[in-house]
């Protein structure tokens, strides 16, 4: 008996199952970022409604939506980019040339504003077509292309308006692009956002195409090989990406009724960081829209309700870096701990056999 003893008995079948299900529904409630992003915006929503003032007001959730506009637009084309193992730095520079863009041409051109809104998406279009033919036409990296293109783009726009402002857009203009949905809060512009985000979340999820840009994200020859134009499908997402950055320098420039070659500065931070905070992976072939969009909401309530309690803008940006870095090491310390502990079901799987 004594000697018996000295071994611990082996794990029954059912014993063996029951920790295989305990460690499985571990595992996939630690792989349910979605989830967990979307939780933490009710609990922001939540807290900051109960303790900052004037939060849950229409008013300001009006203004919360509006300043969010330009960033969900931003970040729709961006998940997908960053998904592939590619990034644009340079977006919040192409809104802010599309902007000043805007205001020259209504300034001396004489053309209508609905031709000038296209002629800006168009060029937006044509601004991205740069980065990606530098990105797949010389094989250079997508990181160190669009740092330099943020700083061209940024500069171009001061050389279209140098320092001054255009600000003489018509009133029916600047009036509907912050208008609500009657007898709501919410600004009419959000509509168009979210069926902007619907086609984008079909495409990814739905569509051999969002497969494939799954496949690029992790190994490039391998897409290849299945038969995926790795080169191709990156180009047009950057020019994706450029036109949306136009149309969101439409948008920010008559929601502020001014063209200014400083408009959206920093925003490209904000941007990735909504992106990372969503779920995807910074080297690419993880992550999907949902968590995007709810990554853009919390980062949008943080950043309003600091504001309303009158923290100062150099914290703001001290939160969104500090959101940054987490977004980047979270998923890969949950990824770690998701692998031990397959690795501890195969160990238990053994030894049971």
């Amino acid at each position: 008996m004594a000697h018996d003893s000295l071994y611990a008995a082996p794990p029954s079948a059912a014993d063996t199952e029951r920790e295989a299900g305990r460690l499985a529904g571990l595992r996939g409630a630690l792989g349910s970022w979605d989830a967990a992003i979307v939780a933490a915006l009710v609990v922001a929503v939540v807290l900051a409604g109960l303790s900052v003032p004037n939060f849950a007001t229409g008013r300001n959730a009006q203004f919360l939506l509006l300043d969010l506009v330009p960033l969900a637009l931003l970040a729709l084309p961006m998940t997908l980019i960053v998904i592939t193992g590619e990034i644009d730095l340079s977006v919040a520079s192409m809104v802010g040339l599309g902007s000043t863009l805007m205001g020259q041409l209504w300034l001396s051109s004489g053309l209508s504003l609905e031709l000038i809104c296209v002629l800006v998406v168009l060029l937006g279009a044509a601004f991205g077509a740069v980065n990606g033919l530098f990105v797949t036409g010389f094989g250079l990296p997508s990181l160190a292309v669009t740092i330099g293109t943020l700083a061209l783009y940024r500069g171009l726009s001061f050389v279209v308006l140098g320092d001054q402002a255009v600000a003489d857009f018509p009133a029916s203009w600047t009036a509907a692009a912050v208008q609500t949905i009657p007898g709501t809060s919410i600004p009419a512009a959000v509509v168009p956002v979210l069926l902007l985000a619907l086609v984008f979340g079909v495409v990814l999820h739905a569509t051999p195409a969002g497969r494939a840009l799954y496949a690029m994200g992790n190994n490039d020859e391998a897409a290849t090989f299945a038969g995926v134009s790795v080169a191709r499908t990156k180009f047009w997402l950057f020019v994706v990406s450029g036109a949306v950055c136009g149309l969101a320098g439409v948008f920010w420039t008559l929601r502020y009724a001014s063209a200014r070659g400083d408009n959206a500065t920093g925003l490209e931070l904000t941007v990735v960081t909504a992106v990372l905070l969503g779920g995807v992976s910074i080297f690419g072939g993880r992550g999907g829209l949902l968590g995007v969009v709810a990554g853009v909401l919390l980062l949008g309530v943080l950043r309003n309700a600091l504001q309303l309690a009158d923290v100062d803008a150099n914290a703001l940006t001290i939160v969104t870096g500090t959101l940054l870095i987490v977004s980047v090491v979270l998923p890969n310390a949950v990824a770690d701990v998701r692998a031990r502990l397959h690795r501890r079901r195969q160990r238990a799987h053994l030894t049971a056999s």
